[in-house]
């Protein structure tokens, strides 16, 4: 726990002083240009996207947790929600990547419940976008199995329209899984498919904060492929199992992608893993 701790703070440390003079010319840039306070309809209702109700005991079983929840995990995810979008709003951000050195440091079940939080702030919409193409486990998290995905959306075989879903009972959350694992995965990340997609989803949703999903940044290079795209990151370790020197190695790789927080997955000794 200590060694983790000392790492981020010692990465974290490299990264403030090198990025501080970056960060200050991207701010006065944005100020410029920043948009009024969005009010969303108290109700939003979905027409061309598709509804789906999730099992609770689905749910349940992969450790997500609903806004109104009174469980801890619950709790600290809206700590993290509201210093995530102090750190969203302060800078005119609305696309986060989720980040994390190696597979199993709890990545996609941190995404998801993040995503459900800041939907349940009613200033904002999520859409929650997997592009963890090595192994999407998404829809299965939610337990429904989509039609279309994000893998046809990189491949030119389905439209956005086709892939959206929204799960009832989180009214400002829309879900664009991937349907299968898809080869050359990189490649087409990094590729002018998908930044002509992301350009759309940026543009149809000025207002809405898009959560990227990617593979571990360590098991191949799908992540640091696509992160260009995106406007910040978070990283997302494991308690007892994340190394030092993964850590250390991915905070390096990333360096060019401001990182707005790390999340210690499965912290035993505090109320929230969020730093």
């Amino acid at each position: 726990m200590d060694r983790i701790r000392k790492a981020l703070d010692l990465a974290r440390e490299e990264r403030n002083r090198i990025a501080d003079d970056t960060v200050d010319i991207r701010r006065e840039e944005r100020r410029s240009d920043a948009r009024p306070a969005l009010r969303l309809p108290t109700t939003i209702v979905y027409t061309k996207t598709r509804v789906f109700s999730p099992s609770e005991s689905v749910l349940e079983s992969n450790r997500i947790v609903g806004p109104s929840s009174r469980h801890p995990a619950a709790t600290a995810f809206r700590a993290l929600r509201t210093q995530v979008l102090q750190r969203l709003d302060e800078n005119q951000w609305r696309s986060l990547a989720i980040f994390s050195p190696c597979s199993d440091d709890g990545k996609t079940t941190t995404a998801i419940n993040l995503a459900i939080s800041l939907a349940s702030d009613h200033s904002h919409s999520v859409l929650l976008v997997e592009f963890d193409l090595r192994r999407p486990t998404l829809a299965a998290k939610f337990g429904f199995t989509p039609e279309h995905g994000s893998d046809d959306l990189l491949r030119g075989d389905a439209d956005i329209e086709d892939c959206l879903y929204h799960p009832q009972g989180t009214e400002r959350l829309v879900i664009l899984a991937a349907r299968a694992t898809m080869k050359n995965s990189s490649e087409a990340l990094a590729g002018p498919v998908s930044r002509g997609i992301v350009a759309e989803l940026r543009c149809r949703y000025p207002d809405r904060v898009i959560v990227f999903d990617l593979p571990p940044v360590l098991g191949a290079d799908d992540a640091l492929a696509f992160a260009p795209m995106v406007e910040c990151g978070l990283l997302v370790v494991s308690e007892g199992a994340t190394r030092r020197e993964d850590l250390l190695r991915s905070m390096e790789l990333l360096r060019k992608t401001p990182i707005i927080g790390t999340v210690l997955n499965r912290a035993t000794d505090v109320a929230s893993g969020y730093g």
